[in-house]
């Protein structure tokens, strides 16, 4: 149950991350005519879902409550 506590915890960590940091996206557009190039290159930061995230830290904290209860029963 030891590794089902830190499964949990990492979780937790990630789901709470998810709230405050953004992905980066990169995207390049391009068009070739004529043996000539042009592009450009879009940068998106966007964040999960605040209903993932939530879902994230719900369970990392019930998958560490989960194995502190499984410990203290035997």
């Amino acid at each position: 149950m030891r590794a089902v506590f830190w499964i949990g915890t990492v979780v937790l960590i990630l789901g709470i991350a998810s709230v405050i940091v953004p992905i980066p996206r990169n995207e390049r557009h391009s068009v070739d005519a004529a043996g000539v190039s042009a592009g450009i290159e879009i940068r998106r930061d966007s964040r999960l879902s605040p209903y993932a995230s939530a879902a994230m830290i719900l369970a990392g904290a019930g998958a560490m409550v989960a194995a502190k209860v499984r410990r203290s029963r035997g």
